[in-house]
């Protein structure tokens, strides 16, 4: 998934549960090339700090926000701060995980179950709205 905050998700997909976090994270930002976002920061999970995910997110224009591994030997730069907003989409994915049909994958077609999980996030949207 990609999300501007706790609130919008941009978008998602679903993969095999083999598949890696990294592979399926490219192929996401690929598909909001052009969309406008040059110059963003991406937050990024530690699982997709890999060179050629960062590499393609400076390819987009946007600058990734992730910490290196602890023992790379040429470790970059990052702005620390920015960085421990990245909750802010794990608050995202919980608010999601309440509605049982997501959490248990009761569906077994995917798009049945992608269907609910755009219908918990527009729930979710609407019931924040409300709230606020």
């Amino acid at each position: 998934m990609i999300a501007a905050d706790d609130k919008t998700a941009m978008t998602f997909s679903l993969s095999p549960g083999n598949a890696g976090d990294a592979p399926e994270g490219r192929k996401l930002l690929e598909s909001i090339r052009n969309g406008g976002w040059e110059g963003a920061k991406v937050i990024m999970d530690k699982l997709t700090r890999g060179d050629e995910t960062r590499q393609l997110v400076f390819d987009l224009g946007m600058e990734p926000v992730v910490p290196p591994k602890s023992n790379r030997l040429s470790p970059w730069e990052y702005d620390r701060e920015l960085y421990k907003k990245r909750n802010q989409v794990e608050r995202l994915y919980r608010r999601l995980k309440r509605y049982r049909r997501i959490f248990s994958r009761v569906d077994k077609l995917d798009v049945i179950f992608k269907f609910f999980i755009q219908f918990a996030l527009i729930a979710d949207t609407l019931i924040c709205v409300n709230c606020c």
